[in-house]
């Protein structure tokens, strides 16, 4: 009912810029909705970890420990379009970057684990070389 598509990763080297974008369709049977979203990441032999969420609001935010200050998520409803703008990136930030969304309320929490959400990416590859 719903498909998000990654695009923009690639490679950088540390102190660099990139920017994610995740586009969200919606196909035949899916109802009228309006979802919070979110950003994880997975490195090789890593588990996937929260790097940002946001929700219906696009001041609600949420954004993991290691990313706060240099990595930025908002919205454009209008392009059913979520970005992750990444700054100062270090080679920690390497990995499979995967956006993923849910059906969620207007005051929703924006940070969620994986398995709260129901519909994901196929993933756009980040690397950065020190």
């Amino acid at each position: 009912q719903v498909q998000l598509a990654e695009s923009g990763g690639g490679s950088a080297q540390a102190g660099g810029s990139l920017t994610l974008s995740c586009i969200l369709s919606h196909y035949a049977g899916a109802y009228e909705a309006t979802y919070c979203m979110g950003w994880f990441r997975q490195a090789p032999a890593k588990e996937r970890e929260g790097v940002a969420g946001i929700g219906r609001q696009g001041d609600n935010t949420y954004y993991a420990d290691s990313v706060k200050g240099r990595f930025t998520i908002s919205r454009d409803d209008g392009k059913n379009t979520l970005y992750l703008q990444m700054n100062d990136l270090t080679p920690e930030d390497s990995g499979t970057y995967y956006c993923a969304a849910v059906v969620c309320a207007y005051y929703a929490d924006p940070r969620r684990q994986p398995n709260e959400y129901t519909a994901w990416g196929q993933g756009t590859q980040v690397t950065v070389s020190s």
